[in-house]
């Protein structure tokens, strides 16, 4: 006789229905353990109490759950009396919660930002391209100083922004170019705007590099954002799954910030070093 039999015979009908319903349960984890990046714990996992695994698709639920907390344990066992182990939630057991790829997304989106910002804006030696996307106010809104008027270099020492094409909006393309935050003092000359390329100073440079700084912590800032807004959608789930769960999306989410912010440090450090020379 098996022992689910004995089991049967030994404790009532209602245990062996219990015991036949948890091993049905635990059937398909071999396989979803093979495949899962979180495969690394010894053995199996056992079945979250009270599972009644009616269908193969309540399996799953329960095997989400308790890939999550085995992997919760390991992090939380590895992180004592050392620094903390990096969590790597696999993003397709929580895509019901959170789009992990798409908060990574976003994040990369404000790296890339600062990146254009460092290269269009802060550069030792100005060039006609770095005028093209500065921002003008008109009454129209808003548009590319390079939309408004046609940028040229007559001199090393001289760009030239003529505005015959919208010459109502010279005033406003000054005044744009004036508070970019590149050092510019535009003179206007009829339609005809006047840019002087400043000397490459000490001055001039320590002024790009205090720049680049506020640029980079308006990046962060966009950054916390972005992770706020991550933490705040999982926290939408806090009645529907487990503390464990929540508090490794959380971490993840953090975790993916830092690593974030870290790197616009470095990018921050490299321009720093360039500017300064």
């Amino acid at each position: 006789m098996t022992l689910l039999g004995r089991a049967g015979l030994r404790d009532g009908p209602e245990r062996s229905v219990r015991m036949a319903l948890a091993l049905r349960c635990l059937r398909p984890l071999p396989s979803l353990l093979h495949r899962s990046s979180l495969a690394v714990a010894r053995g199996l996992p056992q079945a979250p109490r009270g599972c009644p695994a009616p269908l193969l698709e309540g399996c799953s639920q329960c095997v989400q759950h308790m890939l999550l907390s085995r992997q919760l344990a390991t992090k939380k066992a590895k992180g004592k009396g050392q620094s903390q182990a990096k969590v790597n939630i696999n993003a397709a057991l929580v895509e019901d919660i959170i789009n992990l790829e798409e908060t990574s997304e976003d994040m990369q989106a404000v790296i890339e930002a600062l990146k254009e910002d460092f290269s269009r804006n802060l550069n030792v030696r100005t060039s006609p391209g770095a005028l093209d996307h500065i921002t003008v106010m008109t009454k129209d809104g808003k548009f590319p100083l390079n939309q408004l008027g046609q940028i040229s270099q007559k001199s090393p020492q001289l760009m030239i922004v003529n505005m015959t094409n919208f010459p109502e909006s010279t005033a406003a393309a000054a005044k744009a170019i004036r508070e970019s935050g590149m050092n510019l003092n535009p003179e206007v000359d009829g339609t005809v705007i006047r840019v002087p390329v400043p000397k490459v100073t000490r001055e001039h440079r320590e002024s790009l590099a205090k720049l680049a700084k506020q640029s980079t912590n308006k990046s962060k800032e966009a950054l916390r954002k972005v992770r706020s807004k991550s933490i705040a959608q999982v926290k939408k789930f806090k009645n529907k799954v487990s503390e464990d769960t929540i508090w490794l999306l959380e971490k993840q989410i953090q975790q993916m910030a830092d690593e974030a912010a870290v790197e616009m440090d470095k990018l921050l450090a490299a321009k720093t070093k360039e500017l300064l020379g």
